[in-house]
């Protein structure tokens, strides 16, 4: 016999302003962790905006898209987990950044080189891409703000870092590979 167990989607345990933290700690919904991993779960949001306009959008590959929010999630369990305590989730490590800077290459290997800033637009995949750049950016300063009051692993910032560039380089391979130039700004 099958048992189904239903998980309401209300718990009502942070009607209080407090959540819980993996492990069972419990600290104010404005914790910097809660903050970073926060930022992390929008920025995985707007990876989610990409994803489906890139599948709409015949000649996009999202698969490298995908890896990454897997790995966006890995980086809240992390960052959901209180210090002391050991994750049951993969951690990321040295392999992902240094994949991110392989695709990083081998996607400016096909686009003109930059002579100018770009203003953030061209096609929707490239403008969500942009927009996910920014919110990536975000992220990265709410981690380091946590970094500075409770050390995280520095490849944890060096990802996320990775990340914002390799966003923008996205978009701009999104309207290369649509044939729609980048708008330079002429300011």
């Amino acid at each position: 016999m099958n048992i189904l167990l239903i998980m309401k989607i209300y718990t009502k345990g942070g009607d209080a302003g407090e959540t819980g933290l993996y492990g069972g700690a419990r600290v104010p919904k404005d914790d910097l962790r809660i903050r970073a991993y926060g930022s992390l779960d929008e920025v995985n949001a707007v990876l989610g905006m990409a994803l489906a306009e890139v599948s709409s959008n015949q000649g996009l590959d999202a698969s490298s898209l995908l890896r990454i929010q897997g790995e966006l999630f890995q980086l809240g369990a992390e960052l959901a987990t209180p210090r002391g305590k050991k994750t049951t989730s993969k951690l990321i490590e040295q392999a992902e950044v240094l994949l991110l800077e392989k695709e990083i290459d081998q996607m400016e290997s096909v686009l003109p080189p930059l002579k100018n800033f770009i203003l953030p637009g061209g096609t929707k995949a490239a403008a969500i891409t942009h927009f996910l750049r920014t919110v990536s950016r975000r992220a990265e300063r709410e981690l380091i703000t946590l970094n500075r009051a409770e050390p995280v692993r520095p490849v944890v910032i060096q990802y996320l870092n990775r990340l914002s560039d390799y966003f923008f380089v996205v978009a701009r391979f999104f309207n290369h590979k649509l044939n729609t130039p980048d708008q330079p700004w002429l300011g």
